[in-house]
C-alpha cells in the first residue's frame, strides 16, 4: 500500500488553506478488492501534507491470516501514507479513483483531523473487520458522525430501490463465477433482509452516493466532485469451461447417467455415491462450523445445510460398504428427500436466496437419493 507513516505526529493545527476530502476507489480483479474502496486525504499545501488515512490496511500474513479470516477474527487497521504512493498502487491496478472535497469550516477541519490523529495513533488504529458493519466504508460515515457531531445529517431520500445484503453484494460479482457461488453457499439468510440507506454504506459506492446527499448545518457536505484516476475498461476473458456452471452440469448430467446405468443393470456405483455424500457432508460440516462456531455475522441460519447435510460425511464411509448395508439407510434417504423438499419451499417463500447454479445440483442429488431409496428397498425385501 506504499510508505506508511509509522511515527505518531505532534498535534499541530490545518492552516485555513487546508482541504478535507473523500476518496472512493473502483473495484480490482481480485475478490478483496472486488468491493471497492474508500478513504480520507487531507491535504494542506502551507505545510506539506498531502495524507491519505487508510482504513483497509490489513497484515496478510499466511496462514494465521487465514485462519483469522475463517474464525472472522480478522483485525484491520488505519495507517496513513503519501497520496501518491496510495495512487500509485490504483494506477498499476487499473482501478479508478474518485474525490469528493468536503465543505469545511477551520474548527470542523481541524476537529476531523485530530480525530484521525487520535485514531492513527498505535493503541486505536486496530479495529476488528466486519464485512457489512465494519470495513474501510463504513468508517467513513461512522467518522464523520463522530467528529462533526449533530450537525451532520444523512438524507435517506436518495436512493431509488432499498436492496438486500445479497442483492448488494452480486452488484458487484460475476454471475457466473466460484466467488458468487461460493458467497452464496456460506452466507445465511441473515443477508436476506433489506439493508437500511445506511447500511447500504458497507460498499464505497453507495458511501459516495450517500454523501452527495448529505448535509452539515444545513448545507451541502460534499462542495464539488472530481476525478482523480480513470482506468481503461478491459474486455472480460472468462471461459464458460472454468465457470462453476459449467463444471455444475457436467457433474449433474455425469451422475445421472451413472444413475440410469445403474437402474438399467439393477447396480449401484458405490464410489459415486460415496464421493456425493463426502463432499456434501464436508460442504454442510463446513457451513455448521461458520455458523456456530466463528464470529462472521453474516453465516448465521444459513438453510444451505439442508442440501448439503452434514451427516452425510458419516454416510459417505458407511455407503462405500458393498454388503450389510444399514436398515436405516432407506429412512436416511427418504429424510434426505424431504429436506430437498424444504429447501425448494423456503426458496420458494424468499426464506433465503439459495444460488441458482445449486439447482441443478439439487435435481441430481433428489434423483440419486431416489434411486439409492429403491435399491436398497429392493435388497431389503431380498433378505
Amino acid at each position: 500500500m506504499g510508505l506508511l507513516f509509522h511515527s505518531n505526529s505532534q498535534v499541530r493545527e490545518l492552516s485555513p488553506e487546508s482541504q478535507i476530502s473523500v476518496l472512493t476507489c473502483g473495484s480490482g480483479s481480485d475478490l478483496y478488492t472486488t468491493f471497492g474502496h474508500s478513504a480520507f486525504r487531507i491535504q494542506d499545501p502551507t505545510q506539506g501534507i498531502d495524507w491519505v488515512y487508510n482504513y483497509g490496511t490489513f497484515n496478510f500474513d499466511p496462514p494465521m491470516f487465514y485462519v483469522e479470516f475463517a474464525m472472522g477474527k480478522l483485525y484491520y487497521s488505519l495507517s496513513k501514507q503519501n497520496m501518491p504512493n496510495f495512487l500509485y498502487a490504483y494506477e498499476l491496478e487499473n482501478r479508478w479513483v474518485k474525490e469528493q472535497l468536503l465543505q469545511l469550516n477551520p474548527t470542523e477541519k481541524n476537529g476531523l483531523f485530530q480525530f484521525l490523529e487520535n485514531n492513527y495513533r498505535p493503541e486505536n488504529r486496530d479495529y476488528k473487520y466486519d464485512f457489512f458493519f465494519n470495513n474501510c466504508a463504513t468508517k467513513i460515515g461512522d467518522v464523520l458522525e463522530e467528529a462533526l457531531g449533530e450537525n451532520l445529517h444523512f438524507n435517506v431520500d436518495h436512493l431509488e430501490n432499498n436492496y438486500t445484503f445479497r442483492q448488494l453484494i452480486h452488484q458487484n460479482l460475476t454471475t457466473n463465477s466460484w466467488s458468487s457461488f461460493g458467497i452464496d453457499l456460506a452466507l445465511g439468510s441473515v443477508i436476506d433482509r433489506t439493508a437500511t440507506v445506511k447500511e447500504h454504506m458497507f460498499l464505497p459506492l453507495y458511501v459516495m452516493e450517500q454523501l452527495a446527499n448529505t448535509t452539515l448545518s444545513n448545507d451541502n457536505l460534499v462542495g464539488r466532485e472530481r476525478t482523480i484516476l480513470t482506468s481503461v475498461k478491459k474486455e472480460g476473458n472468462g471461459y464458460f469451461m472454468s465457470s462453476p456452471l459449467f463444471w455444475i452440469l457436467a457433474m449433474a448430467l455425469f451422475v445421472l447417467a451413472i444413475t440410469y446405468i445403474d437402474f438399467k443393470n439393477h447396480a449401484r456405483s458405490r464410489v459415486i455415491d460415496s464421493i456425493l455424500f463426502f463432499l456434501t457432508g464436508l460442504a454442510g460440516t463446513l457451513l455448521i462450523f461458520l455458523w456456530f462456531f466463528t464470529d462472521h455475522t453474516a453465516t448465521a441460519n444459513n438453510f444451505n445445510i439442508l442440501w448439503v447435510f452434514p451427516f452425510n460425511l458419516i454416510v459417505g464411509f458407511v455407503i462405500l460398504k458393498k454388503r450389510s448395508t444399514p436398515s436405516w439407510l432407506p429412512k436416511y434417504l427418504l429424510f434426505l428427500m424431504g429436506l430437498l423438499g424444504l429447501t425448494l419451499v423456503l426458496s420458494i417463500f424468499k426464506v433465503q436466496v439459495f444460488s441458482p447454479m445449486a439447482i441443478p445440483l439439487w435435481i441430481m442429488l433428489g434423483m440419486r437419493y431416489l434411486f439409492l431409496w429403491k435399491h436398497f428397498q429392493q435388497q431389503n425385501s431380498l433378505k
